[in-house]
């Protein structure tokens, strides 16, 4: 059992994970610790200052520093439904990247990102947020850290403070670079879906958005023929979509179709848009930033789900077990789930928790693809 309360500046704040997490984590960690401290340290004794506080996990870092007017703006639905579930009063509204601020900053405190590539993006939209004198308090778990970390930030900002490490955790302090999004080429990256399909393209955030996913390519095939048995007008959900490539895909064979775009990462979601806005602009489809598949999605004909197995540094089957009971009430009556997954994780026992009926559709030596729905076999 997990100790979830965490004592830091005088209070004690219990910070929990949504969903209860994995394996009995707790939802803050020693990365949220110095950065908390680090930005008391900096904001004592001073004028008021406009603070902005960028990914914080489980609302650890927003909590502690509710009293200074933050910001706060997440790449990640969770943090929204961390909130809600960890403030006392009124949770205080969280920004995407969806609809990111305006205007300057005096501060920013941030977890640093697993992906270096994001990290750049962030530190690039830093530089033309924080006013001349700002001040970025930045840090990790060392173990999570990019491998070029240190390059990005020495390439992007002026490091003031590597602080020592503490707790297997690290903290930068630097000042804002020139660098900034406008003159960035690696803004987007992708590939071409086929020899003769549009470029699928996604921004930093996005898992795999250099080349196509094994697992994507094992259950491409099968999404479009699912696609084409569908009523016209069907409604189909890409959970969890990444870029989209999946719900995409389903639009080629059928423009028809009334394809649903969902995923806990407002990056992706503004990949997925970008890819259909550039490929099928007149299809009829809707974009939502949510963690999971919540009731106000309604039912669906076909459900696609290439599910995430790894949530920040935490590695196992919870978030799939999560989606698929999610997936198991959003199909209509007849609807089916289409699914890949790593074959070691035994997603066939998993699914059958959730599901009556569940079908080995292809295989290849890393991948399973499953079909399951609600009906037994034989029934309708």
């Amino acid at each position: 059992m997990s100790d979830d309360r965490l004592r830091i500046g005088g209070r004690e704040l219990s910070i929990r994970r949504p969903h209860g997490g994995s394996r009995g984590l707790r939802g803050w960690d020693a990365a949220d610790e110095l950065l908390i401290e680090q930005a008391l340290a900096h904001l004592s004794g001073k004028a008021p200052q406009k603070l902005l506080i960028l990914d914080d996990q489980f609302g650890a870092i927003s909590l502690a520093l509710k009293n200074y007017a933050s910001v706060c703006v997440a790449d990640s639905a969770t943090l929204s439904s961390a909130m809600q579930l960890n403030a006392e009063g009124p949770p205080s509204p969280v920004d995407s990247w969806l609809t990111p601020p305006d205007g300057k900053f005096d501060l920013v405190v941030m977890r640093i990102p697993r992906q270096a590539d994001y990290l750049a993006w962030l530190l690039r939209w830093v530089n033309q947020r924080l006013t001349s004198q700002g001040v970025i308090i930045a840090g990790g778990m060392i173990k999570h850290l990019p491998d070029r970390s240190a390059d990005v930030f020495r390439e992007l900002v002026y490091t003031r403070t590597v602080c020592p490490a503490r707790k297997k955790a690290r903290v930068i302090l630097a000042e804002p670079g020139t660098a900034t999004l406008d003159d960035w080429s690696d803004l987007w990256r992708g590939y071409p879906l086929s020899d003769t399909g549009p470029e699928i393209e996604a921004l930093p955030a996005v898992f795999s958005r250099r080349k196509l996913d094994i697992g994507t390519r094992e259950l491409l095939p099968l999404v479009q023929q699912a696609s084409r048995t569908l009523e016209p007008g069907g409604r189909v959900l890409d959970l969890a979509c990444g870029n989209g490539v999946l719900g995409l895909s389903a639009l080629i064979q059928r423009p028809d179709l009334h394809v649903t775009f969902s995923d806990v990462s407002s990056q992706a979601l503004l990949s997925a848009r970008h890819n259909l806005e550039r490929a099928l602009p007149e299809s009829e489809a809707e974009f939502i930033h949510c963690d999971g598949a919540p009731e106000s999605l309604g039912e669906f004909d076909l459900i696609l789900l290439n599910p995430p197995f790894h949530e920040g540094g935490v590695v196992g089957d919870h978030i799939a077990l999560r989606l698929f009971e999610m997936s198991a009430r959003r199909l209509a009556p007849g609807g089916r789930l289409l699914m890949v997954g790593n074959r070691h994780l035994g997603y066939h026992q998993s699914l059958k928790r959730s599901f009556k009926r569940v079908r080995q559709l292809a295989a290849s030596p890393k991948f399973v693809v499953f079909e399951a729905s609600r009906q037994e076999a034989g029934r309708s």
